[in-house]
């Protein structure tokens, strides 16, 4: 069925009437497309060409377990096919990302905090995403075939060499590359860990010269053996065994022969190197505070007076300068859910006096509330930003966590605003989506000093990054945007596919600067 003509929007934020439910409606099935399913943006755009009424396409499935992967300094085996299809200069241009899950956090029960609450609950889902991309290509449980104890190494029904090696502190390394044991081979080969010490440890193949790590396994349990799926080139390689509450302990330095290209890998980043990008994002938040103050204050000027028609699009300006703070949310603490918290889907929610800020003021500007009624709420968020910003050179936010943050933003903008969850009137969610990428090219900006040598596929992020601006732009008729129910389907799919898209680059972001032990 040919999708329909785009209509023309009405002019400012959407006014409505109070529509019969009086929050969110759940999202639409059928033209609602799970941006992980979702065809790839150039599809989508051919599609569009021809008559708007693409079908998705059905991503790949499998029930075994994606490899791990890790770094970003080589090309990765995984499989771009889909997208070098659509786009011709990418089937040329090396990808070291393979395929990774963009699927949203569970369902949790959504409070009166809800948005916000389940925004960093979501870390976990994000982490899962950095550790499938983390140091060579890894496989973290089960293993196939078989290595003898004395280090021989045999192909196994998977059609790999397995080499048995020793991972404990004693003994880091054994079995691979000395007297009498397994002989050193380029290729793609699977070590197959043993942890026979006392207490859990921490492995990765690095090579010793540069410090770079090719493959990684963790939590390596006593007595317990693990597979390392890695791809080695020509060069020179040494276990690392890092076991708890002991110094870390580096194996002999062996030499695989050859002049084969070497497989992925990544430098470590430690947290030190991101202390002064976090100290610079911390001073641009800053500054986003005083513009935020003064769009808070202008809103309710406008409220106070009356003048509900300018309310309306100036709640749009400030929401969207708070949008693209994202990467500090959680450094807010509670001031964040009063701010920009969202309540329940029911009926009786957006009644809870706990229901505070932008949310709360659009609520009452799209659904026929007077001023009257909504200068407590003005002048609650008013406060609620300005005592922020009196405290915001306290704070300080976790250098740790900014790789993570990048990645967030978007799962974040896919999870809430691709889905209408947080629409309480003003149809402007693609105008928040808008603003979290903002968000993510300014976090990205800070840490492109330690990614630019560490991820050749930063030019696709950004290429990935322009394609869904562009896409959402065109929502944007003169700071009228497009409701997210009067998309049509090939338009919808398209953003969808964008921003699984991004969120499959980000994963390696996350990865990358990850602190991990060196020592």
């Amino acid at each position: 069925m040919s999708a329909e003509p785009e209509p023309a929007p009405a002019a400012g934020p959407r006014a409505d009437a109070e529509p019969a439910h009086p929050i969110p409606a759940e999202p639409v099935t059928g033209a609602d497309v799970d941006p992980s399913a979702a065809a790839p943006a150039d599809a989508a755009d051919a599609a569009d060409a021809a008559d708007e009424s693409a079908e998705p396409a059905e991503p790949a499935t499998t029930n075994e377990p994606e490899p791990e992967t890790a770094g970003t300094d080589g090309p990765a085996d995984s499989d771009e096919s889909a997208e070098a299809e659509a786009d011709p200069e990418a089937q040329a241009e090396p990808g070291p990302v393979p395929p990774v899950a963009t699927a949203s956090a569970p369902e949790r029960p959504e409070t009166s905090r809800g948005k916000r609450a389940r925004r960093w609950q979501i870390t976990a889902a994000a982490a899962a995403v950095a550790a499938a991309v983390t140091a060579g290509v890894l496989v973290s449980a089960g293993g196939h075939g078989r290595s003898d104890a004395d280090g021989t190494t045999h192909v196994a029904a998977d059609g790999l060499p397995h080499t048995a090696v020793d991972a404990s502190p004693g003994s880091c390394g054994l079995g691979w590359g000395g007297s009498g044991q397994a002989k050193p081979r380029p290729g793609t080969q699977v070590f197959d860990l043993h942890n026979s010490a006392a207490s859990a440890t921490e492995v990765d193949l690095i090579d010793p010269r540069t410090g770079k790590i090719y493959g990684e396994v963790e939590g390596l349990a006593p007595t317990t053996s693990r597979p390392m799926l890695v791809d080695l080139g020509s060069g020179t390689y040494a276990f690392k065994c890092l076991q708890e509450d002991t110094d870390a302990v580096t194996g002999p330095t062996v030499k695989v022969p050859g002049k084969a290209a070497q497989g992925p890998a990544t430098l470590p980043v430690n947290q030190h190197q991101l202390i002064p990008p976090t100290l610079s994002y911390q001073r641009w938040i800053g500054s986003r505070m005083t513009e935020l103050a003064r769009d808070t204050g202008v809103l309710k000027n406008d409220i106070d007076r009356g003048d509900l028609t300018a309310a309306r699009r100036d709640w749009l300006t400030g929401h969207l300068v708070y949008e693209r703070m994202g990467a500090a949310y959680d450094t807010f603490g509670d001031a964040d859910g009063v701010i920009n918290g969202t309540v329940a889907l029911d009926p009786d929610a957006v009644h809870d006096p706990d229901f505070t800020g932008f949310h709360r003021i659009e609520y009452g500007l799209w659904h026929g509330r007077s001023a009257a009624q909504l200068r407590a709420p003005a002048a609650g968020l008013d406060k609620a930003v300005r005592d922020l910003r009196a405290t915001w050179s306290t704070r300080r936010m976790d250098p740790a966590s900014m790789g993570l943050r990048a990645h967030e933003i978007i799962e974040n903008a896919e999870q809430f605003e691709l889905t209408g969850r947080t629409d309480y009137g003003s149809g402007t969610n693609l105008a928040t989506a808008r603003a979290n990428i903002d968000g993510t090219r300014e976090i990205l900006a800070e840490l492109d000093s330690l990614l630019a040598p560490r991820d050749p596929g930063l030019s696709r992020l950004d290429a990935s990054l322009d394609r869904a601006t562009a896409d959402l732009d065109a929502q944007d008729h003169d700071g009228t945007w497009t409701p997210l129910d009067r998309l049509t389907q090939a338009r919808r799919e398209r953003i969808n596919a964008d921003f699984g898209d991004l969120l499959e680059r980000l994963a390696p972001v996350a990865a990358i600067l990850d602190v991990r032990r060196t020592a």
